[in-house]
């Protein structure tokens, strides 16, 4: 597959002319009697557990100094990061998730804690009656010195956004709603000049009739009004035309940034398409609205060389960020991917980071143009603390979440709307209020998701539910999109409940397995990932699991069979709304 065809302007294009503004209020069901009593009936879920295991950690165990990256695993694409002070914040592209914009915060570029999303509001973020892979892309976060204010800048293909800005002088407060921002073009960045002035830098086609190939783009430099929040008409102009060398057709020129350093201005932006050609090129001018001349050993970043059997692959590197670090030295997050055995991506495009060696006029990534390893050094004084003490965990790692004890974890998302709306926790545990919609419609759907950080991993849930009739339905879902998925669950047939296993590709439903089940008392489900082969079990009081399926392919949970931009995610799912057909 060309993996270039998974572009994101491509898609923007497509997604831009057919999403429409929709803010439907989200109802559970009709009347009050049939709201209490699916409340009352709802399912409940507990003792969830995940569990990494991935090979590539057993044969590179961490040295005190060492560290893994990626240093988000799972769907953490378009990595974007700035500095205050002492501190670093991070953001990445969240789609049709809500919240928006997972955004993280360190003292030292290795240990991250998550401290909530940019969009976490309906006025912020309108995502109903989208696809998983259309919402928000590409966001980029900066700090001003100059007013002390954080600003997050995006695309929101959904709710009729468009471009738009956010703005917070206090991140515990909160975000402001969007300002939307006059321009068209994808994959906007601000920068913020010594002088007080402001710019921002997007990806936008060619003006009509001079488009001269297929992934022919631009980037464009407005000058940007601090005090209106908006680009001040007439300044944009284009400083790059195609990309590195317009002779040699190359494609996607995007995800833009712009810097400064020794009085030069430096334009860094992603070129050849988000998929195996995918690298980060730089370009240099005496002003930030250019002529930008690129840099003679362009790419300074890419994966694209290597041989495709290389082991514990990492592939797709590109559209990136610097800032400088905590030792001086700059630093670079960027996105990846690390197929599987079938060379498939279910995990997603995952962050990286790498050291940059910037004593020379131009920024490279240290060890960028040979085969990524998974360890890194760690800057001089670091303590590795992923995995405890709230920071993000690292490698080969175990969750474990009772749902016993508010406030649930960030980690755990929603698709379209808020997570608020369909979950309650009580003692017993997670209580999931069903909503009248399944996982087939692009719609606010009551399931509560986490992403897949691993290629090998095991997750499992008791689930404690009785279905009154066949429109009832619980359990868990390994999800790409509304097209692509796998649901394990209970339901009701005649007067037995029936345990199914059930596959969905390009949007048809075929049952792999059933079987009658008691649920009487709680059963647990638990689904196990080798690569690309998935194993779905079940256990009763008896605690033995009993396969159901046998081993069924990851394939339509892989980028490369589902499309889009998404990587697979794990939900606890349940819907009064079953279209599953026994």
């Amino acid at each position: 597959m060309n993996y270039t065809s998974f572009s994101r302007v491509a898609n923007y294009i497509i997604l831009g002319a057919i999403l429409m503004h929709f803010s439907f209020p989200l109802k559970l069901v009709a009347g009050e009697k049939s709201r209490t009593r699916v409340s009352q009936d709802a399912p409940v879920f507990s003792n969830f557990s995940y569990q990494g295991n991935d090979k590539v950690y057993d044969v590179h165990p961490l040295k005190a100094d060492e560290f893994y990256s990626p240093i988000l695993q799972g769907c953490y694409p378009d990595p974007s990061i700035t500095r205050k002070g002492d501190d670093y914040y991070l953001v990445c592209s969240s789609f049709a998730m809500f919240p928006g914009v997972p955004l993280f915060h360190s003292k030292d570029l290795v240990n991250w804690k998550q401290i909530g999303h940019v969009l976490d509001r309906e006025t912020q973020l309108q995502l109903e009656n989208c696809g998983i892979s259309a919402g928000v892309y590409a966001p980029t976060i900066r700090y001003n010195s100059y007013n002390d204010t954080f600003y997050m800048i995006t695309t929101q293909f959904s709710g009729g956004f468009g471009n738009i800005v956010v703005k917070s002088k206090d991140l515990a407060a909160g975000w402001s709603d969007p300002i939307k921002l006059q321009f068209d073009g994808i994959d906007p960045s601000l920068f913020f000049d010594d002088d007080g002035k402001a710019y921002v830098v997007h990806n936008d086609a060619p003006a009509r009739g001079t488009e001269l190939y297929n992934g022919h783009r631009v980037i464009k430099v407005w000058e940007y009004d601090l005090q209106k929040d908006c680009v001040i008409p007439g300044t944009d102009q284009i400083v790059v035309n195609g990309g590195v060398d317009i002779t040699k057709k190359p494609i996607w020129i995007e995800a833009p940034h712009m810097y400064k350093k020794n009085g030069k201005y430096y334009l860094m932006c992603a070129e050849g398409g988000t998929g195996g050609w995918h690298s980060e090129v730089i370009f240099i001018s005496d002003s930030p609205k250019g002529p930008f001349i690129p840099a003679p050993g362009n790419p300074i970043l890419t994966q694209r060389y290597f041989s495709k059997n290389r082991e514990y692959m990492v592939d797709w590197a590109g559209h990136a960020d610097l800032v400088e670090g905590p030792d001086n030295k700059y630093y670079g997050v960027f996105l990846g991917v690390r197929p599987n055995e079938k060379n498939r991506v279910n995990t997603g495009r995952e962050t990286f980071i790498l050291p940059v060696d910037w004593s020379g006029v131009f920024p490279v990534f240290e060890n960028g143009l040979i085969p990524l390893e998974p360890k890194l050094r760690m800057p001089r004084g670091v303590e590795n603390k992923t995995g405890k003490d709230g920071f993000f965990p690292n490698g080969n790692f175990v969750i474990k979440e009772s749902f016993q004890t508010a406030p649930l974890d960030f980690s755990w998302i929603a698709l379209r709307g808020p997570r608020e709306k369909f979950i309650s926790l009580t003692k017993k545990g997670l209580k999931i209020i069903p909503f009248s919609t399944n996982l087939k419609e692009m719609k606010s759907t009551s399931t509560l998701f986490r992403r897949q950080q691993h290629m090998c991993f095991t997750a499992s849930v008791v689930l404690d539910f009785i279905p009154k009739t066949m429109k009832d339905l619980a359990g868990i879902t390994c999800y790409q999109n509304e097209h692509y998925h796998y649901l394990f669950g209970v339901t009701k047939q005649g007067d037995d409940c029936v345990l199914l296993l059930e596959r969905v590709e390009r949007g048809k439903s075929t049952i792999l397995a059933s079987t009658k089940i008691n649920m009487k008392s709680p059963v647990t489900l638990r689904v196990e990932a080798k690569g690309d082969e998935y194993c779905f079990a079940y256990a009763t009081t008896s605690g033995e699991y009993i396969n159901m399926g046998g081993t069924v392919s990851g394939d339509i949970l892989s980028t490369n069979v589902a499309g889009g931009f998404t990587g697979s995610l794990i939900g606890l799912y349940a819907t009064c709304a079953s279209d599953v057909s026994l």
